[in-house]
C-alpha cells in the first residue's frame, strides 16, 4: 500500500471490517465542526479556478488540488506551526479525512515542509475577488439582511520585531560585513579596512544598557551611517574589480538595493526630513510600511491594512495593500462589492465616522441609502426613525464588525502573520479571514437544519 492514498480511490479495495471503521470515522467526521466547515467550502471549484489539477503522469503528489486548499484552511482553524500540524495530521483520522487522504500510520509524513511549499503555490494563483464570488455564492442562501452593507478598515499586523532606525543600520551593517568578509576570502584577497570592530563594540555596549540617552543614541546613528557607506562603498569597488568571479543570488542582490534604498531613508531621516516616502522598516519584509492608526496603546502599526465590508456577520476583504491609505474614500467600492457578492441593492450602511465625507453622504442620499453617520442641517419629519436606525446600524457595526476583528486576531493566527513575503502573507491574512466565516455558516447551517425540523 501506498504511503498516502486518496480515500476515494482505495475505498473498493478495503475489506468489510476496515471499509465499516472508516464509513464510522466519515459519520462521526460529518457531524463534527470540522466536517461542517468542510462542507461549507467548495474546495473543487476554487481548485479549479485556481488552475490547479491533478497530473495522471509523473509521481502522485500527497495532496490533491482540493487538499491543498484544505490544508490551508485547516492550518487557519487550528492556529498550529507548520511542523505540529503535519505531526497532528499524521495521528488524526479527522484531519485526514478533511484533506482528503489517508495516512499509513507505519509511514507517517516527515517533511513538514510541504506546509509552507503548498502555501507559496496557492500564493502564486490566488485571485481574492474571484474565490469570494464563489464563496459568496455558495453561502448567500443561508445569509439574512443582505440590503445592510458594515465597513471598516484594520492593520494585520506581520510577525517582525519592533522597528527602529539603529535596528535598521545594525542588520545592514552587520549583514554587508558578512558578505564582504565570506567574498574576500573566495577571492583570495585582503578584506578592506573600515571601523568594522569598534562600532560592533559601541552597539553592543549600547543595546546592553537599560537607560539609553538621546545623544548617545544619535552619536551612535552617526557611527553606524558612516559605516554603512563605507561598506557600500567598499563593496561596489570589490564587484568592480572582481567582475564576473564572483556569483551571487538575485535574493543577494534584492537585498542590496533594498539596504541602499534605507541608508538612504535613513541619512535623510537623520538630517531632520520628516516626509520621507516608502520608508523601509525590515530588510527581510521590505514591501512593509508603517501604518498610522492612531490608537492610544499603539499608534503604529506594522502590516498589511485591510479595508472588510460584513453581510450578516460575514466578512470579506474589499482593499489589502501594505501601503496606508485612507479608507473612507472606498465607501463606494464597498458598497459596488456588496452588491456584486449578494446580489441585491444596499440600502443601508453602517460605518464609523472617517467615512462620513461630504462625498459619502452625496452619494448614499442619491441611492436612498441610510447610514449610521451623526446628521447634518436640519432634522427631518421622521428624524425619531431615522435616529433609532442610525443608533441600531452603530450598535451592530462596532459589536459585529469590530468584534470579528479581534476574533480573526485571536483565533485565526492573524495577530502577528508570521508568513516570509508578500504574498504568502496576503494568502495568510484571506484563508484566516474565510476560516472564521466559516466557523459562523457552521453555526448558520445547523440553526437553519433545527428551525427546518
Amino acid at each position: 500500500m501506498a504511503k498516502i492514498q486518496n480515500i476515494l480511490k482505495i475505498q473498493p479495495t478495503l475489506g468489510f471490517t476496515e471499509f465499516d471503521i472508516l464509513k464510522n470515522y466519515q459519520k462521526s467526521f460529518e457531524s463534527s465542526e470540522l466536517g461542517r466547515i468542510h462542507s461549507l467550502f467548495p474546495f473543487s471549484s476554487i481548485a479549479r479556478k485556481m488552475g490547479l489539477k491533478d497530473s495522471p503522469l509523473g509521481r502522485k503528489g500527497y495532496f490533491s488540488a482540493a487538499g491543498k486548499i484544505a490544508l490551508m484552511v485547516l492550518k487557519s482553524y487550528t492556529g498550529l506551526s507548520d511542523r505540529h500540524l503535519i505531526e497532528h495530521l499524521n495521528g488524526n483520522i479527522h484531519f485526514q479525512l478533511f484533506c482528503g487522504i489517508l495516512i499509513d500510520p507505519s509511514h507517517p509524513v516527515t517533511n513538514y515542509k510541504i506546509v509552507s511549499a503548498i502555501r507559496q503555490e496557492l500564493a502564486e494563483k490566488l485571485d481574492m475577488d474571484a474565490f469570494q464570488c464563489i464563496l459568496a455564492e455558495h453561502w448567500r442562501p443561508y445569509l439574512e439582511n443582505l440590503h445592510v452593507c458594515m465597513a471598516d478598515a484594520t492593520c494585520y499586523e506581520s510577525h517582525m520585531r519592533h522597528p527602529t532606525g539603529l535596528k535598521l543600520l545594525w542588520e545592514s551593517v552587520e549583514w554587508l560585513h558578512r558578505h564582504l568578509c565570506e567574498d574576500c576570502r573566495i577571492l583570495g584577497v585582503r578584506r578592506p579596512r573600515n571601523k568594522w570592530g569598534d562600532v560592533s563594540r559601541a552597539y553592543l555596549a549600547y543595546s546592553r544598557k537599560r537607560r539609553r540617552k538621546a545623544s548617545r543614541s544619535r552619536m551612535l546613528k552617526r557611527r553606524l551611517l558612516n559605516l554603512l557607506e563605507k561598506l557600500l562603498y567598499q563593496t561596489g569597488r570589490l564587484h568592480a574589480d572582481h567582475k564576473g568571479q564572483l556569483e551571487h543570488t538575485s535574493d543577494y542582490h534584492r537585498r542590496l538595493s533594498v539596504i541602499r534604498k534605507a541608508f538612504k531613508q535613513q541619512k535623510q531621516l537623520f538630517a531632520g526630513r520628516k516626509d520621507v516616502r516608502d520608508r523601509i522598516v525590515s530588510i527581510d519584509r521590505h514591501y512593509v510600511r508603517p501604518i498610522v492608526r492612531g490608537k492610544e496603546t499603539k499608534p503604529v502599526e506594522f502590516g498589511a491594512k485591510v479595508n472588510n465590508i460584513q453581510v450578516d456577520g460575514i466578512s470579506f476583504i474589499e482593499h489589502l495593500s501594505f501601503d496606508a491609505f485612507n479608507e473612507g474614500i472606498r465607501l463606494k467600492e464597498c458598497i459596488n462589492l456588496q452588491q456584486r457578492l449578494m446580489r441585491r441593492k444596499v440600502t443601508a450602511v453602517a460605518a464609523d465616522s472617517i467615512y462620513a465625507s461630504n462625498a459619502n453622504r452625496k452619494f448614499c442620499t442619491e441611492k436612498g441609502i441610510a447610514t449610521s453617520f451623526v446628521r447634518k442641517g436640519r432634522a427631518a419629519k421622521d428624524e425619531e426613525l431615522r435616529r433609532i436606525l442610525r443608533s441600531e446600524l452603530s450598535r451592530e457595526r462596532a459589536t459585529r464588525l469590530e468584534g470579528s476583528f479581534g476574533t480573526h486576531k485571536q483565533h485565526y493566527s492573524l495577530a502577528k502573520v508570521r508568513a516570509r513575503n508578500r504574498k504568502t502573507e496576503i494568502l495568510w491574512i484571506f484563508f484566516g479571514i474565510h476560516t472564521s466565516n466559516a466557523v459562523l455558516m457552521a453555526e448558520k447551517v445547523k440553526n437553519r437544519q433545527i428551525q427546518a425540523a
